[in-house]
């Protein structure tokens, strides 16, 4: 590594080379400095909704995991689930059996019966 020695004459035209609004890689041309080593590259981050064509998004494992991934099976058309993840993801909630009793009785759900249920 090279040492610089910083005289007045070189610190007034690192000035004037800054004040003229030059890049600091610009200016270190200029003034004949060793580029930098570089910079450290973070690694890449992990992009978990790539995927190459259709495929099951359930998650298996953390997205914090190194083995974290997708099910990647062919998904049903227009879910973004395989079939047996779609069978556990969209499951209907059981009406209680009173709910659905009383559903029954109601007028709206029998029109033919508004005429009965008020003497007519």
């Amino acid at each position: 590594m090279d040492v610089i020695t910083w005289t007045p004459e070189r610190v007034e035209r690192l000035t004037q080379l800054f004040e003229e609004g030059l890049p600091t890689a610009e200016i270190g041309r200029r003034l004949g400095l060793a580029p930098r080593g570089g910079t450290p590259v973070a690694p890449p981050q992990r992009n978990f909704f790539e995927f190459n064509g259709p495929s099951c998004l359930w998650p298996h494992g953390h997205p914090d995991d190194a083995d974290f991934h997708f099910c990647g099976a062919r998904p049903l058309p227009g879910k973004p689930y395989c079939p047996e993840h779609a069978a556990i993801a969209y499951v209907r909630p059981k009406e209680p059996k009173e709910e659905k009793a009383k559903a029954a009785l109601l007028p709206a759900a029998n029109p033919g019966w508004s005429n009965i249920t008020r003497g007519a």
